[in-house]
This record gives structure tokens, sequence and C-alpha cells, in this order.
């Protein structure tokens, strides 16, 4: 499958790939959802933004991240100068919300994983976020938990970096330190994307093809 060249056809394609999603009746969360909640954002963004699944909000909305995680975490991307608008593609592993916010289950995972592979082959980033347990042990395929994750880059498919950190919610339940060890993760995405990280070059990711991008397998 050929990658886009630029913005506008990573766009189009985009917007192709969430029509199909929109639809996609390949496990059981389809049979609860009001509707699908594919992503968001800039489709020339240097950095992705992945969390678990869709909440009540996102899922009222078909939006990731709009309710008072999604403003934390837009204000924490505002500090490094990154917005929706502007750098950043917001995408949940799976794209229909768990009952009760429960997490994922491993066949619900398996129904839904082409989809965020192909928003990150079109996307391109040059660095992955993964917010909170459950997308950072996925897409690092670990059992180690964020506490013992975060706070460092990690290499990643096609010459990218993943960097782990907290959920939003977790800052959102009073915890200062939480907050201060998410701007910390923040401040080494910015350094990524401006090739400051030490021992990192600047961000020029590859265009990778579909063949070489095989998450969760």
């Amino acid at each position: 499958m050929s990658q886009p060249v630029d913005a506008d056809e990573r766009a189009r394609a985009l917007a192709v790939l969430g029509t199909e999603a929109s639809v996609c009746v390949a496990c059981r969360l389809a049979t609860g959802r009001t509707q699908v909640v594919f992503g968001s954002g800039d489709p020339d963004a240097s950095l992705m933004v992945v969390g678990e699944g869709p909440g009540q909000r996102e899922d009222e909305q078909g939006l990731p991240f709009v309710g008072p995680s999604g403003r934390l975490l837009d204000e924490l991307l505002d500090e490094i100068g990154l917005t929706r608008e502007a750098g950043v593609y917001i995408a949940n592993v799976v794209k229909c919300r768990p009952p009760g916010n429960r997490d994922p289950l491993a066949d619900e995972i398996d129904a839904c994983k082409g989809y965020l592979r192909r928003q990150i082959e079109l996307v391109d980033p040059a660095v992955m976020l993964t917010l909170g347990n459950f997308a950072t042990k996925l897409l690092l395929r670990t059992e180690l938990g964020i506490t013992r994750l975060r706070g460092r880059p990690y290499e990643w498919w096609g010459g990218r970096h993943l960097v782990p950190t907290y959920h939003p919610a977790a800052a959102l339940r009073g915890s200062a330190r939480v907050l201060e060890e998410m701007r910390f993760d923040l401040a080494i995405v910015r350094r990524l994307i401006d090739g400051t990280y030490p021992g990192i070059g600047p961000a020029s990711p590859p265009q990778v093809a579909s063949t070489q991008l095989d998450l969760f397998e």
C-alpha cells in the first residue's frame, strides 16, 4: 500500500479509514457504542498520542480525550508548543468504548489493531506518547508498570521513539508528583522532536511499509 506524500493526502487517507472504522462490527464492543472514536488531530503530526480506549464523553462526541483528562492533556501539550491542530494526532488502542471503561480484551484488541497500525503508517509520527499502563505495556510488549517505564524514551518501530507517561486521569486524582513527572516526560518528547535529547539525533522518521510495522503480533 502506497504512503501518502503530503498532509492533504494523509488527511484524505485517514478520512477514508475513519469511514471504514465507523461501521466496523468486528468485535463485541460495536454492540454497546454510541459511535466509533477513530482519532483526531494533525495528519502530518510529529507526535502521536495513544490511549487505551474511549470513555463515556468520547463515546458521546466521537472524539478522543474530550473530558477532563483531555483538557489536561491539551494543557500539557500546549506547554511544549504542540496542539491537536499543529503537531499532534491522538488515537486509542480500541476505537469503541469498553463497557464500564474496563480494559479492552485480547480479541477486541486483535479486531481493532489494524486501524491503529494504519493510523501510525499514515500519520508517520517521529515520536509516540503512550498514556497509562495499558497502552504502554501493549505497545512496548512488556509487563513492567508505568512507574518503572516512564522517564525515558524507547527505540520503537521504524526508527521512531516511544515515550511512556501516566494517564492524565492519574494526575487529576490529586497527585502533584504525577503531574510534575508528566511534565518531565513531555519535555523528553519536545527534545526528541527537536533533536536535542542526548545521544539521539533529530526526529526524522522514515516512510514505513505496512510489512515493517506489525503491531501486537
